[in-house]
C-alpha cells in the first residue's frame, strides 16, 4: 500500500471517529453497511461479521433508537464519563473497522479514537452554541443527525473509491 493510500485510510478513519462523535450508533452502522455492501473488503478478516445483514440491521436499529434518544430531556450530555467513553469506544471500533480493509487496523484504531474526541467535544461545543443562539435544540440536533448520517455514508463512498 501506498503512503498516500495509507494517509487516505487514516483520513477516513479519523471522520467515521468524528461520526462517533456526533452519534455514537450511527459510526459502526455505516461502516456496517459499507461492508455489507462490499464497498470496504473485510474477508478473512476479524471484522468479516461486520458485513453480515444481521450486523447491519443490529446497528442501523441502534442508529435509530440513539437518533430518537438524543432529542428526549433525560438524555445525559454526550460529555457525561459514560456516554464520552462509548463514543470513543466507537470511533476505535470504526476506525479499526475501516482499517482493516487496508491492513492498518492499528494506527486507524487510533485515527478512530482522535476523532471521537474530536467530534464529541467539538458536536458538543457546536449545538450548544447554535442551539443558544437559535433559542431551541431539536432544529440543529436534526441538523447535526443529518451531518452525522450523510457525512457518514459520504465517507464510506469515499472508501469505495480506495
Amino acid at each position: 500500500m501506498s503512503h498516500m493510500t495509507h494517509f487516505y485510510v487514516l483520513l477516513l478513519a479519523l471522520g467515521i471517529g468524528v461520526v462517533a462523535g456526533l452519534r455514537s450508533f450511527t459510526a459502526p452502522a455505516v461502516v456496517s453497511w459499507a461492508a455489507a455492501l462490499q464497498w470496504i473488503n473485510l474477508s478473512h478478516t476479524w471484522a468479516s461479521w461486520v458485513g453480515s445483514w444481521i450486523t447491519v440491521g443490529i446497528f442501523t436499529v441502534l442508529a435509530l433508537g440513539e437518533l430518537f434518544l438524543d432529542k428526549q430531556p433525560k438524555t445525559p450530555p454526550r460529555t457525561a464519563p459514560p456516554s464520552f467513553i462509548a463514543r470513543i469506544g466507537s470511533g476505535a471500533f470504526s476506525g479499526a473497522v475501516i482499517g482493516t480493509a487496508w491492513a492498518v487496523t492499528w494506527s486507524a484504531l487510533g485515527a478512530g479514537i482522535i476523532g471521537a474526541v474530536l467530534g464529541t467535544l467539538g458536536g458538543f461545543q457546536a449545538r450548544s452554541r447554535l442551539a443558544a443562539a437559535h433559542g431551541r435544540d431539536l432544529p440543529i440536533a436534526l441538523l447535526e443527525d443529518a451531518v452525522a448520517v450523510l457525512g457518514g455514508f459520504a465517507l464510506a463512498a469515499v472508501t469505495a473509491a480506495l
